[in-house]
């Protein structure tokens, strides 16, 4: 159980961030736009990624899921971050 919580707060943190930080540089809006709608649609990650932290088969499914997820998230986001801010 103390896997999966740290996993919901830490994980989820790094997924929400990586997801943020990619939304704003590929969203097609307007700078300030992206910035605010890649931050409330943040809280929405965050909520999913502990939903699903918490159903999923075992803690390290969780675990290397979201860290993967979040790397993944992070190398697009500085790849792409030419089209708009920095994440």
């Amino acid at each position: 159980m103390a896997s999966r919580t740290a996993a919901a707060l830490f994980g989820g943190y790094l997924v929400t961030y990586a997801s943020a930080a990619l939304l704003t540089v590929v969203l097609p809006m307007s700078r300030i736009n992206r910035a605010v709608t890649a931050s409330l649609l943040s809280f929405v990650v965050w909520t999913a990624v502990a939903i699903w932290v918490f159903a999923a088969r075992s803690a390290w499914r969780g675990w290397w899921t979201l860290l993967v997820a979040g790397a993944v998230m992070l190398v697009l986001a500085m790849t792409w971050r030419d089209y708009g801010m920095r994440p």
